[in-house]
């Protein structure tokens, strides 16, 4: 048995009585957590437990991403100043149609440092574009290689080229899903650290017969099913034209919803759609950067939370949102939702970091598993060393994290027992030859997929 005790920390549990321990200490033994409280209570009964001196840190539970694209690593900054419609058919379109393994390999790994280094320790990436095989593979040999737990949705698209979806990424849905079957197959053991799910991507470029055997390839394997679901006027319109009603309604109808599903931005959703997300019991995954960056609009999150859904928070691809960082993520969704509202008591730090953490775990069934600092757990934890100017004076933890961080706090990080960042020196890879690989492949990718003109911009 391998033991580890983080000793001296100010720790954040989000354990059902929410305790903040001013002086406390984590003791991990091999991938799980075998103690928590005061550090006067917790020591190591074994000599050679290796102790790490947390004094002056905070400790939370590893933040949860709820929902990126790995392959948008590549694509940073391509698309800046579009609506979503626009965005995918001018640019992230062209440019899924000419990835190669080798492309996703490198921006997945990139990914995912870059998640580790903001302090993720679980990701859910969903991986919606096929134009050739292997490509949810290297995904998962990137997440593994770096440590991070994940869940790789195997999405797909079978229809939509009359909206401007490129034919190569169109599938024949019984071939998508038979990858999808064979990956879970593979993947989905219980001590998996990276977990595969079915991914169909949006309404406009999926068909009805393709959601119906999504939902029966999910109950026969379990596997978690995400959608994005209600992101812009145009999906809703879409679906209204197709199927006479809106793809809340529809996926309803069709016995589609469950507690296995999370759905993916949820901008639009009115009133009717956040009863009947509540009635399935789906999860929501709100990615407050991304909605905003696509002009996309506000997800009635504040509802959602009073209705009893799992909310959890997402980056997005760093196509939409620009990087991997839920720090940032959090500080916008704090934000937000007092602006629009104008009511400054609508979203708290303490809800936010919630959704970043345990209501994550909860919008993906991994509530029992991760999400707090609680016996039992996996040991995923991330040790903050928030002594910069920007947090400090610091008077509340929480506060200081969500509104004040930049984002560079993440000093160590732990995944599954695991240590894989240490003193803000990443154990899994080179950063270096990481970043050296990711910009050749971003540069490469552009040259063939004639998006590199959208980088020289026109100062207005």
């Amino acid at each position: 048995m391998t033991s580890l005790l983080l000793t001296g920390a100010t720790i954040i549990t989000v354990d059902p009585q929410r305790r903040i321990l001013p002086d406390g200490a984590v003791l991990v033994q091999d991938d799980r957590i075998a103690a928590v409280g005061p550090s006067s209570e917790v020591t190591a009964a074994d000599p050679s437990t290796r102790v790490l001196d947390c004094s002056g840190r905070v400790v939370i539970p590893g933040l949860v991403n709820t929902h990126t694209h790995l392959f948008q690593t590549l694509l940073k900054g391509l698309g800046d100043d579009m609506v979503l419609k626009d965005w995918f058919t001018c640019m992230t379109g062209p440019s899924a149609a000419e990835l190669t393994v080798d492309d996703v390999y490198a921006a997945a790994r990139h990914g995912a440092a870059e998640a580790v280094r903001s302090g993720t320790t679980t990701l859910v990436d969903f991986m919606y574009v096929h134009p050739r095989p292997g490509l949810t593979a290297a995904v998962i040999d990137a997440l593994e290689g770096i440590g991070i737990r994940g869940v790789v949705g195997r999405g797909f698209i079978t229809t939509g080229t009359e909206n401007g979806v490129p034919a190569r990424l169109v599938e024949d849905i019984d071939h998508a899903l038979n990858d999808a079957a064979d990956l879970i197959g593979r993947q989905n053991r219980d001590d998996a650290l990276v977990r595969v799910g079915l991914a169909p991507t949006m309404i406009w470029t999926v068909d009805e017969p393709a959601l119906r055997a999504t939902r029966a390839l999910a109950d026969d394997t379990g596997a978690l099913v995400m959608m994005h679901v209600s992101e812009t006027p145009f999906e809703i319109q879409n679906s209204l034209d197709r199927f006479g009603c809106r793809d809340t309604e529809l996926l309803a109808r069709i016995g589609f919803l469950g507690p296995d599903v999370l759905a993916v931005h949820c901008v639009q959703c009115t009133d009717t759609d956040v009863q009947l997300l509540a009635e399935h019991r789906v999860g929501v995954s709100h990615n407050p950067c991304s909605n905003l960056y696509l002009a996309s609009g506000f997800a009635p999150i504040p509802q959602m939370v009073r209705a009893g859904i799992a909310v959890g928070l997402g980056s997005d691809g760093p196509a939409s949102s620009n990087n991997h960082s839920m720090i940032q993520a959090m500080k916008f969704a704090a934000l937000m939702h007092k602006g629009y509202t104008r009511d400054a008591t609508i979203v708290t730090a303490e809800q936010v970091l919630e959704m970043a953490t345990l209501g994550g775990a909860r919008a993906l069934g991994l509530a029992d598993q991760i999400g707090s600092i609680e016996v039992g757990k996996k040991a995923d934890l991330v040790v903050l060393a928030m002594d910069n100017l920007a947090v400090t004076p610091m008077h509340n933890p929480v506060s200081a994290l969500v509104y004040s961080a930049l984002g560079s706090e993440p000093e160590t990080v732990i995944v599954d027992g695991h240590v894989v960042l240490e003193q803000g020196r990443l154990q899994t890879g080179d950063e270096t030859e990481i970043r050296n690989a990711s910009t050749t492949a971003a540069r490469a990718l552009a040259a063939r997929a004639g998006t590199a003109h959208l980088a020289t911009r026109r100062w207005r």
